[in-house]
């Protein structure tokens, strides 16, 4: 009978913290990101900061909650939103037609542009200079989603952290990384002795948090503040603050 009840406090213990997952549970809207894309998403100090990091909390607060922060790979991002997981993606997600099978998008919160950062000294001076090139891009995002179609598998380097594709770039491995224009703005920033920014813009996107598909409460409840911020000013301040 002590070992029955001992099994049944441990199951009981296990099954809490499974729970402790569920934002249902929890009461707190559990967004998963992918923590190394600045200015949207990044760590400083050990804590979470960037834009979306902080719309998420205004977001939440807005809805009288809090927000959770669950920081995964961009390409787990969908999987962990469809597996009841997190609540809602955020993380510089841009809205494509392949992901809204899956998800569904809110309105636009922000507008980015993709584009080709290269070594000072590169002979690239555009777009169409990439043929033939070996190209970096961060694993599952629509740089690496275009440039795999413009320019073929072979042509690809996959990088977790964008950050590390532009270190390969450094030390001669790859030629070009292609990034959202304000990630690249700050690495370059960081490094404009080793690195410089195409003029010409590889494509343009529209940000948006995913959620996922079918959860019309959620996805209403989101556009409702996502419009409010926009029009009061609240938005651009948070955008204002990391991109001048």
């Amino acid at each position: 009978m002590k070992k029955l009840l001992s099994l049944l406090v441990v199951s009981c213990m296990v099954l809490g913290l499974v729970a402790c997952g569920n934002s249902k549970q929890t009461g707190k809207l559990i967004m998963c990101t992918n923590a190394e894309f600045p200015p949207y998403e990044y760590k400083d100090g050990g804590e979470f900061v960037g834009i979306d990091v902080e719309v998420s909390k205004l977001i939440a607060q807005k809805l009288g909650t809090e927000v959770e922060i669950l920081d995964i790979a961009f390409d787990s991002l969908i999987p962990t939103v469809m597996s009841d997981k997190a609540d809602f993606a955020m993380a510089g997600m841009t809205v494509t037609e392949d992901r809204k099978e899956n998800v569904d998008f809110t309105h636009t919160y922000q507008t980015a542009v993709q584009v080709v950062a290269v070594p000072v000294n590169s002979s690239i001076a555009s777009v169409d200079d990439l043929s033939g090139k070996k190209i970096g891009v961060q694993q599952g995002t629509t740089g690496d989603i275009y440039c795999t179609g413009d320019f073929g598998e072979s042509a690809i380097e996959r990088f977790p952290k964008i950050v590390d594709g532009f270190q390969a770039m450094k030390t001669g491995r790859i030629d070009a990384c292609v990034v959202d224009d304000q990630v690249a703005k700050a690495i370059v920033a960081q490094d404009a002795s080793s690195y410089k920014i195409l003029d010409t813009a590889y494509a343009e996107e529209e940000y948006a948090i995913a959620v996922k598909k079918g959860n019309t409460d959620l996805l209403n409840k989101l556009n409702k503040v996502i419009d409010e911020i926009k029009s009061n000013g609240e938005l651009k301040a948070i955008v204002d603050k990391y991109i001048k």
